[in-house]
């Protein structure tokens, strides 16, 4: 009796211990494609806050290059994202395919119960984002689109200084500038070139590509408030490389005061990620990850700053991920479907505006 008494009792530990892990654990994610560059990041950090538990990908040669460059077993891939799902049980699905399958894997994901991260944009419409928003709110799943400049230490303090500290003033303007020398010029992997570079699949070039940080940034900066026009001009400085698709975008959005001017380009000198807001008195800039400068009044002196390394809400989208779905962290405005609603409306616009020479207004 005794016996069958501290079996039971050690039977119940595990059961509690099984349980603990679970839910502060590590989060058992699947990998919905390999065709984006980005994909790198995670199979990089694979093990640390979260756990690769399956990759879909039906290009063979492309997972097998994948598997053997990180050590992983090529038992994990599958042909398809359902498939994989159904296997393995991932608790959430990051998806690093063409940006036009967002919505095919929203629509695999959100009816399991499965939260889904995908890489900007949200989607290659405003259509697809607002179905793929429906689909996720219906089925009570997190829906998050990564940014890189999400994890910048330098714009979360810009928005404090700007918001919180309310040390420059009111918003007036912001100037984001995005972009590099272009995908085929910095040596993107070809899977990656060939979507990238098409309208239908990715949406446009440059425009979307980069002019979604832009859109981003300028949102959360003004508070989730919707431009009231959005206006772009796009051209196609180097066709012999791109004929499908535009290499330099500029995008003006209004608002009742102030205005976002977002510089997107495949023709920038060197690769850049760097936004300048200006208020009623100063201004901040971002110069990279870390390193501001701001300016109080007409009178004060330029000054340079570091941005704390605890400003970000993470050090990087996956911890951020485990982090949410363990509840030990608020959700974040920059990766959140509200925000990018609104960005795929201005790039739906801007792509619009671009094609008729015309500015959109946003009724």
């Amino acid at each position: 009796m005794i016996r069958r008494l501290v079996l039971l009792f050690s039977i119940c530990i595990l059961a509690q211990a099984a349980g603990a892990q679970t839910t502060s654990g590590k989060v058992r994610v699947g990998v919905a494609g390999l065709v984006h560059s980005h994909v790198h990041q995670i199979l990089g950090l694979n093990g640390k806050s979260i756990e690769i538990v399956g990759i879909a990908e039906p290009n063979r040669e492309l997972a097998e290059r994948f598997v053997k460059q990180y050590k992983l077993p090529m038992s994990l891939v599958y042909n398809t994202t359902a498939e994989m799902i159904d296997k393995t049980k991932p608790e959430a699905v990051t998806d690093f395919g063409r940006i036009v399958d967002h919505l095919q894997t929203v629509k695999v994901c959100a009816p399991r119960g499965i939260h889904v991260m995908v890489e900007k944009p949200l989607a290659t419409s405003y259509a697809d984002a607002k179905e793929m928003a429906a689909l996720a709110k219906k089925h009570n799943v997190q829906l998050l689109t990564n940014y890189e400049t999400t994890w910048y230490t330098s714009n979360h303090h810009a928005y404090g200084i700007t918001h919180r500290d309310k040390a420059i003033g009111d918003v007036r303007k912001i100037v984001v500038h995005d972009g590099h020398q272009g995908p085929k010029e910095i040596g993107v992997m070809p899977e990656f070139l060939v979507w990238l570079t098409d309208p239908a699949t990715n949406g446009a070039g440059a425009l979307f590509d980069f002019g979604c940080y832009g859109a981003n940034l300028s949102t959360w900066l003004m508070r989730g408030q919707r431009p009231t026009s959005v206006l772009a001009v796009t051209q196609q400085i180097k066709p012999d490389i791109y004929p499908k698709v535009d290499d330099e975008a500029t995008i003006v959005l209004t608002y009742p005061t102030a205005q976002a001017v977002i510089q997107a380009s495949w023709n920038w000198p060197y690769a850049r990620k760097d936004m300048e807001v200006y208020g009623q008195t100063g201004s901040v800039f971002t110069l990279d990850k870390s390193r501001m400068r701001i300016r109080r009044t007409e009178k004060e002196a330029e000054q340079a700053l570091e941005a704390p390394a605890t400003a970000a809400p993470a050090a990087d989208p996956f911890a951020y991920l485990a982090q949410l779905l363990r509840g030990q962290t608020k959700p974040d405005e920059l990766t959140s479907v509200e925000n990018n609603l609104i960005v795929m409306e201005i790039l739906d616009a801007a792509r619009q505006s671009a094609k008729t020479g015309k500015a959109v207004k946003l009724q």
